[in-house]
């Protein structure tokens, strides 16, 4: 199964041309190809019941019942999902002795019901902290660009940016609290969504950060995106209607995110603006409040830095040496915050959220790189002390706006077919989830090379 969208899927499966089946079939062979990518992508598969769910599926097709656009379809999850029976091991081996869950995540549920294939669950960054998608415990799976060299994927989902891109899965669920469904799937040439917080239900849902986490789908295209995140959010998934771009106004702006582009994102994302301005949409600089403070993110730190301490203490002290190292000290960052200092972080961000609110809502959209670097290799962070402290921050640099102005956000393949994966970033407004999908599927129209 080579990486296509869900509706044409759906068509092929309505149109008798294959079976979940064989779709799953398909899926399973490429996760256990020893000479792929799926024993890195994967920490679990689920073997036997996603072939028994996909001759489930085609026998109620064959008798006319469809539940969803996903029925049939090879899924992955997340290895931060509680699934019923299993241990969550959250990508770390620390996990492994805790009591099963007592039942599905209710995403995973929703999964279900809509008649999900779920493959398994995929390999991650370490409870959740990091935007390289390295994982010393499960393996690293390569970015599906430059294999030779070895890329990272992107994370901390990033087994389901793998599982989608190399065809193990139609669509994958990823977390996002500073990026981590937008990096990956930007890394690996995917659209990814983020939805506002609190629209989609995390619980069941391993946390890093009970402020600023959500759960979205990396998928080919904006509209698959759109279906699974309205199967996340219990809503109706049947597909919405692009918004026109001739007369949309986007704003980028003109603080912090287009610092210190790699030439070939910068170039992807100029030539981007010129489509989208070609099209007929305003393309103008805009000045978002606050953005300059967060150049200084690594000492004003996230929410997520004392809550992710917070949840993990009891770790910390006890099996520090069990953990990556590069997780454990940045968890232990959050020992460096004080309650006073807890609260300035919080009511920064409140005040940023209240003062960005001004200028973004005249907007469409605001629109900047996903990522300001293209994908680098893993290599430059294995072996020494200081690579593996994993200094390289910029990769959550854009993306973490969003989740910090508690915003919707997707990132869009904006790259030549072939190059480097570059991604387009899109943030809408608190809970214009919908809208925000609709202008997302016409930009993707102009600019994905997964579409043209």
């Amino acid at each position: 199964m080579q990486m296509q969208t869900l509706a044409h899927i759906a068509e092929r499966l309505d149109g008798g041309e294959t079976s979940s089946r064989a779709l799953t079939e398909d899926a399973l062979a490429r996760i256990e190809d020893p000479d792929g990518e799926g024993p890195a992508a994967f920490v679990r598969v689920f073997r036997d019941s996603a072939l028994a769910a996909a001759d489930a599926s085609d026998g109620l097709r064959a008798q006319g019942i469809v539940p969803s656009p996903m029925a049939g379809i090879p899924f992955s999850i997340k290895d931060l999902c509680d699934v019923a029976g299993l241990t969550t091991n959250a990508g770390s081996v620390v996990m492994r002795n805790t009591p099963p869950a007592m039942r599905d995540a209710p995403v995973v549920a929703r999964l279900r019901a809509a008649g999900a294939v779920i493959m398994g669950t995929t390999n991650m960054t370490e409870f959740a902290v990091g935007g390289l998608g390295l994982n010393p415990h499960y393996g690293n799976c390569r970015n599906p660009y430059d294999r030779d060299t070895g890329r990272v994927p992107g994370g901390s989902s990033s087994g389901a940016a793998v599982s989608v891109s190399d065809g193990m899965a139609a669509a994958g669920l990823g977390t996002d609290t500073a990026g981590s469904v937008r990096i990956p799937a930007a890394f690996c040439g995917l659209a990814g969504f983020k939805p506002t917080v609190g629209r989609v239900p995390t619980d069941g849902i391993f946390p890093l950060s009970t402020t600023l986490d959500s759960v979205g789908p990396l998928a080919p295209s904006i509209a698959c995106c759109a279906v699974v995140d309205a199967i996340f959010a219990g809503e109706d998934p049947a597909p919405r209607p692009p918004v026109p771009l001739a007369g949309l106004r986007f704003g980028v702006p003109d603080t912090l995110v287009t610092d210190d582009l790699e030439p070939e994102v910068a170039a992807a994302f100029e030539k981007s603006l010129s489509a989208l301005s070609a099209a007929g949409v305003r393309i103008e600089d805009a000045s978002v409040p606050g953005l300059a403070d967060l150049a200084s993110v690594g000492r004003l730190r996230f929410p997520s830095q004392v809550e992710g301490y917070a949840i993990h203490r009891e770790r910390l002290e006890h099996a520090y040496d069990a953990m990556d190292p590069r997780i454990a000290e940045r968890l232990m960052g959050g020992t460096q915050m004080s309650g006073a200092d807890y609260y300035d972080v919080l009511r920064f961000r409140e005040d940023l959220i209240e003062r960005s609110a001004k200028v973004t809502r005249n907007y469409d959209a605001i629109v900047m790189p996903t990522l300001p670097v293209i994908a680098p290799p893993i290599s430059q962070f294995e072996g020494s002390d200081e690579a593996l402290r994993d200094p390289f921050i910029i990769v959550i640099r854009n993306a973490s706006i969003a989740n910090l102005l508690q915003r919707c956000a997707l990132t869009i393949p904006c790259h030549e077919a072939g190059s480097a994966p570059v991604g387009f970033m899109l943030m809408g407004e608190a809970m214009r989830d919908h809208r925000l999908m609709g202008i997302g599927q016409s930009v993707e129209a102009l600019i994905s090379p997964n579409l043209r």
